[in-house]
Parts: C-alpha cells; structure tokens; sequence
C-alpha cells in the first residue's frame, strides 16, 4: 500500500485548506475526492465571507467567523500568485434591507466593535442607486468581503496539484476504513487502500456516511440549496444586498448571483422551476431593474447540515489517528480558515488558536 503522512478525504474548500496547511508544514498529504476538487457545495456557494446574520449566531460559530474575518484578502493575493488564478475576493460591504432585530444587531455590534450601523435612505440609494424604492433606513456592514467560489476551488486545487507534498487523487471513492487496535491503518478506495499516519474526514453532507462504515452516526445531513446567476451589466449592483433572508452577489464582470433555498430532500440536487421563481421574485425585489436581465444560470449544491450549525472539528472517539472537520452548514467558506487551521493545529500539537472544546465530537454524538 502507498503510504502518506496524512490521508484528507473530501476535496471542498475545507479539505484543501487543510491539505495546503499540512504541506506548507512539511508534511506529505494525499487528498481523496470522489469527483473533482471542488465541484460540490464549496463551488455552489455564494461567497459571502460572513454569517448572513452573524447576530444570530452562538459564541461557536461567532468566534471561528471573526478569527476567519481577515483571512480571505490575503489568501486570494496568494493563490492569484501562485497559481495564476484570481479568486475575485470583494470587500463593498453589505446593505441589510428590513431587518427586524436592527436592534440587537446593532447592539451585538456594539459589544464585539463590529463596524455596522444604520443608515438613511439617501446613504443606501447614493451607494446602490439600483436597490428597490421605498426605503428610509438600512443596516451597512463596510468589512463584508465576498470571493468568487468557483475561482477559489480553481485556485486552491492548482495551487495543491503544483505542491510536491501534496498527492491530487481525484476521482477515487472512499468505501471506508481498515481499523484494528483503536487506530485506522487504511483509507479504503475503489482504487485500493491507502494507509496513513492521520486521516482526515472533510466529506461535507457525505461526511456522515463515510463513518457510518464505522458505527459512528455523525448528525450531519445534506440541505439542499438551490441558486440563480443575472447576466446583467457592469455596475448595476456594486455590493452585496440582503433581505428577508435572500441576497444578490455581484461579480467583476457584472453577472449577479441570487440565492438561496434551504430544502431538506436528501441527496437530490435537481433544480425545478418553483425554486427558480422564488429566487427571481426574490432578486427583483432586492434589485428590480435585474427583471430585464437573462438568468444565464441555475444549480444546486447539498450543505453539510449539523443540528446548532456548530461544526464538528476534532477526533473520532476510540479511533486514535481518525479525525472530521464537517457540518458547517451554511457556513463551509465562512468558517473554512480558522476550522481547518484549529483542526490542523491538533494535528501538528500546536497550542490551538481557539478552545476546541465546542466543536469536540465527545460528548455530542
């Protein structure tokens, strides 16, 4: 058997994250995905760097979305320079149409120095004169940054497939696991095994059943979420635009994303014409001028579901060398860079960067 310091099953954003960590530490790595690098929920998102509404959200997610914050800005200068591809990290800013706890968000705000505020209708339509009419107030968080997802999985597969450390096994299933005496000797592979010093489970919403294999029934489930992209022009939305729960993304070359629906089906990632509808009644609410736009685009993409929304980051109980880092449900890119560098700070016996108690598997299973 091929043998390698480290096994990474799942190549979304969060196993290659991890994968870059352990080879720029010196360590070799085979990462494994079923498909291609990338091409799941990590490549069906909207970008958004942060929470939508980071208020409602516990001290768990609350400290990995603030430790992750500041990371994005130089990730994307990075991988742009070293692989050639431009991962359209954005930082305008987020306008919050109707948001009905303003008060708390502002009060939240107020605690951890959080730059938002509210602002007037001339502040909101000076800054996206394109927004629906009618409003007199809005909350303006100026920090919100945005990455283009597809470019960033582009980027970040190029970046690992150029590393010497690191072993790129794409299309090849993980059927399981060889386990004997509290440890796994072996990622099991339609190509054969694999053994490893340390596996890593970053399955996303598949996570759960890869340790199925071994009795362990992780609480993460697939939630489908389904999106449309406007054709428009350049500049008819600047910044990213929220209400009740939906949102429009521009990208650089003026296309907008519009997303999303939360739908529990299972493993079904079809799209159908009653959650396109929505999200384009939606996307004109918010911007009506993108009613006279072509939706060049629509897809679905299965979220890793975890019951709180709180992922599960840490080690399988009774199996010494198995660890998962999954569940991060809406919020994979968000949390992807202080998850995946707390995980690999167990790995490498750094002092970890957060209390890794909240996301320890023990006692949550």
């Amino acid at each position: 058997m091929a043998g390698t310091e480290f096994v990474v099953v799942g190549g979304g954003v969060i196993g290659m994250m991890t994968t870059l960590q352990l080879a720029e530490a010196g360590h070799t790595v085979t990462l494994v995905e079923r498909g291609l690098c990338g091409r799941e929920s990590s490549w069906a998102g909207g970008g958004i760097v942060s929470p939508l509404y980071p208020w409602r959200y516990g001290p768990a997610v609350s400290q990995l979305s603030r430790w992750s914050e500041g990371f994005y800005p130089e990730l994307a200068r990075r991988l742009k320079e070293e692989s050639g591809i431009d991962p359209e990290y954005r930082q305008e800013g987020l306008l919050y149409l109707r948001v009905d706890d303003a008060d708390a968000a502002l009060a939240w705000a107020d605690e951890l120095g959080k730059p938002l505020e509210r602002v007037g209708g001339d502040f909101l339509y000076a800054r996206e004169p394109e927004a629906a009419p009618g409003f007199e107030e809005a909350l303006w968080m100026p920090t919100l940054g945005s990455i283009r997802n597809p470019r960033l999985v582009r980027a970040l597969q190029a970046r690992l497939a150029a590393m010497p450390e690191v072993t790129l096994r794409e299309g090849t299933e993980v059927t399981g696991f060889e386990v004997a005496g509290g440890r796994a000797l072996a990622v099991k592979t339609d190509a054969g095994p694999i053994a490893a010093g340390q596996v890593v489970v970053c399955g996303g919403a598949w996570a759960a059943g890869l340790l199925e294999t071994l009795g362990v029934a992780l609480p993460v489930r697939p939630v489908k979420g389904q999106m449309i992209l406007f054709k428009a022009p350049p500049g008819l939305v600047q910044r990213v635009v929220l209400m009740d729960g939906r949102y429009v993304i521009p990208r650089a070359d003026g296309r907008v994303l519009a997303g999303s629906t939360l739908e529990e089906c299972g493993f079904d990632k079809a799209t159908d014409a009653r959650a396109r509808e929505s999200l384009w009644a939606s996307a004109t609410a918010i911007i009506p001028a993108l009613a006279d736009c072509e939706v060049e685009h629509h897809w679905a993409g299965l979220r890793p579901g975890s019951p709180d929304g709180v992922p599960f980051i840490g080690g399988v109980p009774g199996i010494d060398n198995l660890h998962v880092n999954a569940g991060h449900y809406r919020n994979g890119l968000v949390l992807a860079p202080a998850s995946t560098r707390l995980l690999v700070d167990r790995l490498l016996g750094r002092e970890p960067i957060l209390d890794p108690a909240p996301y320890s598997l023990a006692g949550r299973l």
